[in-house]
């Protein structure tokens, strides 16, 4: 193995861990929702994943100068907060696999927002991939989570915002701070959006005494803390990474492998998808790739 493939293999390696975690954090949101709201089950999230990280955001604060905090208070935000609220929103009424599916279009809208606001430019080729993809969601959301094509689900949109905020953050992480760590990303932002969470789940939720009296809350509640922990601090840390050492819409094509793992355990759990979920599953896999085809990603360490 030469010293030129280490990178190669370092950025696939980190996306293949990353579609693991992520394409599993669907079933542990569904597995909070058994007990809790969708909004304890956001600010569990993000409360675990800000308490585990608090040491070394602590650290790190020392590497962040006057003009990194706006960008890090939008990282924490678009990259965690509303996210973590939007999608357990979304699965109180959509099935957990759905949710996966549609969590694909990420990198359609990294390439929009890029385009947008930095410095992304799309072809007519990715065009044709970006109708694509936002073709595959509508399909989705027709057939809601019954399978009734003329029903529309419009908790499906919930993920589709969660999906532009992910945009917006691949492209303000590559382009805004290239010169902080990942570490010091991901920690900062959680530091910074972690009492905001920490508020709203012990003064507006009755989170506390659910946990006290309802059969049940300590298996839901260490499967959103599992969730937060992996699937928010630790798989941040190594997605921010891969963003610095590759591109924005490199790392956000790990959405071409997270459905197959949400679909699966979707299955496992017992769940039925309609030919409109498979059909809005095929169509947005194949916008993604469309879009992406002829785009030669320059994978560099910093």
């Amino acid at each position: 193995m030469t010293k030129e493939n280490n990178p190669n293999l370092l950025a696939w390696g980190l996306l293949l861990i990353l579609a693991l975690i992520w394409g599993s954090s669907f079933i542990l949101i569904k597995r909070g929702l058994d007990i809790f709201s969708a909004g304890e089950v956001g600010a569990i999230r993000i409360v675990s994943a800000s308490l585990f990280l608090l040491p070394f955001g602590i650290s790190r604060l020392k590497t962040v100068q006057k003009k990194h905090w706006i960008f890090l208070f939008s990282v924490g935000m678009f990259g965690s907060f509303l996210p973590a609220f939007l999608f357990a929103k979304a699965q109180t009424h959509i099935p957990s696999s759905v949710a996966g599916i549609i969590n694909a279009l990420t990198p359609l809208f990294t390439m929009i927002l890029g385009a947008l606001f930095f410095t992304q430019k799309i072809t007519a080729k990715t065009a044709i991939g970006l109708i694509t993809g936002f073709l595959g969601t509508a399909a989705l959301i027709l057939a809601g989570s019954g399978g009734n094509v003329s029903e529309f689900n419009l908790y499906g949109l919930y993920v589709v915002l969660a999906t532009i905020f992910y945009g917006a953050n691949l492209n303000i992480i590559k382009f805004k701070m290239p010169d902080l760590t990942a570490m010091a990303i991901t920690s900062v932002s959680l530091l910074i959006v972690g009492p905001v969470a920490i508020t709203y789940l012990f003064v507006f939720t009755n989170f506390a005494n659910t946990v006290q009296t309802v059969d049940g809350a300590l298996f839901s509640l260490g499967a959103v803390v599992v969730l937060g922990v992996m699937g928010t601090a630790l798989a941040l840390i190594l997605f921010n990474q891969l963003v610095k050492i590759t591109s924005p819409i490199f790392a956000s094509s790990v959405t071409y492998l997270i459905p197959i793992i949400a679909v699966l355990w979707g299955l496992l759990d017992g769940e039925r998808l309609y030919i409109g979920h498979y059909l809005g599953l095929v169509l947005i896999i194949l916008g993604v790739y469309l879009a992406n085809r002829n785009k030669k990603q320059k994978i560099k360490i910093r």
